[in-house]
């Protein structure tokens, strides 16, 4: 049985939204995604990273300076400098969202701190550190290069000055296993890859590279010996001098393994959730759910699961991605989803592909009866339930049972009718799935249901899409005016409109109804489905 407000069974716990912050294109705040929304059409962008192309992609507005006061305020003074040198634009949104999260209630971030083990972070991301994990990986690569070519230099290597000598294999290999000599090798056709295969081949086999690691043990067998503080000072000296006088000895570059920065550790899954620990001074339980597009609906759950259990009373929650990057764009382009002609992508138009976006939704959600005896006011709409089920069939195609079954489940949960629904956000992104989608939702819910989808707006933040979702739905049915999406009536694709006729388009439209819900579908086949009503 699910945990009560009062513990004796009445009625389930009920939960509020008390703070919440947004980092999307052209959305540096809450606030300025609520005006960019009145004001309607697209927030996309074009690409330019990979020099000329078609790509249209949502760039996350957002300056980490913005923050260095409130930091600056609440810490020494060498916390916001780290902050920035050592957190990756993943971790950075998604600390600001929360600050501006704390803004919406007086007194929320003092409540957190007191909350002790009852306040906990559950902030996941869709992407993760896309932008640290490449340039790490760019330094890497690089090092590899730069090592391999020096030991793979003839007056450096004598199986290759052997082999050029005499043109027999080193021992243990046959002259198939010598990779081609990269001047065979034409440039433009592959001599890169060859200089790659060549350098590393004949490293390996380097007798001067084997006396170098021989000197190198013997440095880092060094250890601390009699007191702990002042032989660990004396033990790095030692080492520092040693190196020196290791690399005047060969004169070799740094080796691959000293090339890659620490802040590759520093920017896992859990560190946005971790980082807003830090900051916030919160000291409940901290984690990173990780559910692709349904990871905002998935971590809101999560959290009203805690809270109607009792295990808390605040849970600060959403989910966060990079900016648009090569890889993203490449991956979505090679997986079919991604639409590459100039013109702005709409859902339930033209179904040739989504934007990549990047970003931060971040919300506060808490027990409604302990927030609001202390004086914090609710936001938005009342979440009522969460819906989560997996397809347990295709990566990327949704099936129908799926995401049906998330509905059902979410509608059961909060003891709510597909009559009672008045409106609906779907996840839409402009591929062919979007008929699926509305196919499935009319399967279950009546012709009266007014439908929304706004990845046309501000494209697809893989997590957070989620969360700004969800946010202009609750802005709009909290505030009694829908939002307009860039999709005007003429557009909507003609076998969709068979199915349903009622969406918002481009010029809005009044809000009303008493249960609304919104369905993510995550790479994956996660489903997550979140049925919310307005505050009473």
């Amino acid at each position: 049985m699910a945990a009560t407000a009062n513990g004796n069974g009445d009625r389930p716990t009920r939960v509020g939204i008390f703070g919440w912050g947004i980092v999307a294109p052209r959305s540096a705040t809450v606030d300025e995604f609520r005006t960019n929304l009145a004001a309607g059409g697209s927030w996309l962008e074009p690409f330019e990273e990979f020099g000329p192309n078609n790509f249209l992609v949502g760039r996350p507005k957002f300056d980490p300076a913005d923050y260095k006061a409130w930091i600056d305020e609440r810490h020494a003074p060498n916390r916001y400098p780290r902050l920035v040198d050592k957190m990756d634009p993943t971790t950075l949104f998604a600390v600001g969202a929360f600050i501006q999260a704390l803004s919406q209630n007086p007194g929320l971030e003092q409540e957190l701190q007191d909350l002790g083990q009852a306040a906990h972070v559950y902030v996941g991301t869709g992407l993760g550190a896309l932008p640290t994990i490449f340039d790490q990986s760019i330094a890497y690569h690089r090092a590899w290069r730069r090592w391999n070519y020096f030991w793979a230099q003839a007056e450096r290597n004598e199986a290759l000055t052997r082999f050029r000598d005499s043109g027999e294999p080193p021992e243990g290999c046959s002259a198939e296993d010598v990779p081609r000599d990269p001047e065979e090798v034409v440039r433009g056709q592959g001599r890169n890859l060859a200089e790659e295969e060549w350098d590393a081949f004949w490293t390996e086999r380097s007798v001067l590279l084997a006396e170098y690691l021989d000197d190198l043990e013997e440095i880092e067998s060094l250890a601390v010996t009699g007191d702990v503080e002042a032989g660990k000072r004396k033990l790095l000296r030692e080492k520092q001098r040693r190196h020196t006088r290791l690399r005047d000895k060969y004169g070799a570059p740094d080796p691959p393994w000293a090339s890659v920065s620490p802040n590759l550790l520093w920017n896992i899954h859990n560190t946005p959730a971790s980082q807003i620990s830090i900051v916030g001074g919160i000291t409940g339980a901290s984690f990173a759910p990780v559910a692709a597009c349904s990871t905002f609906g998935v971590t809101l759950k999560f959290a009203i699961d805690a809270i109607r259990r009792g295990e808390a009373k605040a849970v600060v929650m959403g989910a966060t991605d990079p900016p648009p990057h090569p890889l993203t764009v490449s991956a979505f382009f090679n997986a079919r989803v991604l639409a590459s002609a100039r013109g702005v992508s709409k859902p339930l138009s033209e179904l040739r592909g989504t934007h990549v976006s990047g970003g931060a939704a971040l919300w506060i959600v808490g027990d409604y009866d302990h927030m609001t005896a202390r004086g914090f006011k609710p936001l938005g709409l009342e979440p009522l339930s969460v819906g989560v089920t997996s397809d347990a069939d295709h990566i990327i195609t949704p099936s129908k049972e799926g995401p049906q079954q998330a509905i059902r489940t979410a509608l059961a949960g909060a003891a709510v009718t597909p009559d009672d629904v008045a409106g609906w956000d779907l996840h839409a992104t402009a591929t062919p799935g979007d008929y699926l989608e509305v196919e499935n939702l009319r399967d279950l819910l009546p012709e009266s249901v007014l439908v929304t989808a706004r990845k046309g707006t501000f494209g697809h933040g893989m997590g957070a899409s989620g969360g700004w979702e969800l946010t202009a739905q609750y802005l709009g049915y909290s505030e009694g005016e829908l939002a307009p999406t860039p999709l005007a009536e003429g557009e909507l694709n003609e076998m969709i409109r068979g199915l349903h006729r009622r969406f918002v388009f481009d010029a809005g439209c009044a809000a009303t109804g008493k249960v609304v819900g919104k369905l993510s579908m995550g790479v994956g086949g996660i489903n997550a489905c979140v049925i919310s009503r307005p505050w009473k």
